[in-house]
């Protein structure tokens, strides 16, 4: 199987992070971000949208992390990450569908203004904007602490895709500046993914100064 992504891409860093918890082997390729490589045709062939990341094996071309992520556990038999009862699924589902249509994308807005313009010199951040993600963050990012009072994990009890497709929103929350330092929860388990090996054998390289 190949991976086309980029390391400081949130959304590679999902599919990333359950091929390394599961030690599915990829061949990764990166696609140039800054460059703008995910624009170019070749990559576009892969994927209509430009992004990253995409997954190709065998006649599958597959793009979406989170579909790249159940795809991967369903072809590891014995993986826990992805429940194999209706029930369970469902409850996994949630989460995964709550983080791309609100967590992630709220997340998303100060990474582009605080981040991703300053590497790609696309100009100082837009406060409107800042002030927009802000308040995004702080909504959802409550809603998310409130659920995981009491809670190790964010569904089953366990360690699940629900977990790893989250955190990856927040693997540049400190570049980002993201609000969440008054959510005790949130910061716990947090605290808790990036104690796994999974989140450390994939964290991107430094930031060059």
């Amino acid at each position: 199987m190949k991976l086309y992504y980029h390391p400081m891409s949130g959304n590679s860093r999902r599919a990333l992070l359950v091929a390394t918890h599961l030690e599915v082997p990829l061949e990764r390729i990166v696609v140039d971000l800054v460059k703008g490589d995910q624009r170019g045709a070749a990559h576009v062939a892969r994927n209509p949208n430009a992004k990253v990341p995409v997954l190709e094996d065998g006649d599958l071309t597959l793009w979406e992390s989170r579909a790249i992520m159940q795809y991967l556990c369903d072809r590891t038999p014995g993986q826990t990450l992805w429940p194999t009862d209706v029930a369970g699924r469902a409850d996994v589902s949630r989460w995964l569908f709550w983080c791309a249509a609100h967590m992630a994308p709220a997340n998303t807005v100060l990474v582009q203004e605080r981040v991703v313009k300053a590497l790609t010199g696309r100009g100082p951040a837009d406060p409107a904007e800042e002030a927009r993600g802000e308040a995004l963050v702080s909504q959802h990012a409550g809603i998310l602490d409130a659920h995981l009072a009491g809670k190790t994990w964010v569904a089953q009890d366990r360690l699940t895709l629900a977990d790893l497709s989250l955190a990856a929103g927040f693997a540049l929350a400190t570049p980002a500046r993201l609000p969440i330092a008054d959510r005790p929860h949130l910061q716990a388990w947090l605290a808790r993914v990036a104690a796994l090996p999974a989140w450390q054998r994939t964290a991107p390289p430094p930031r060059p100064a």
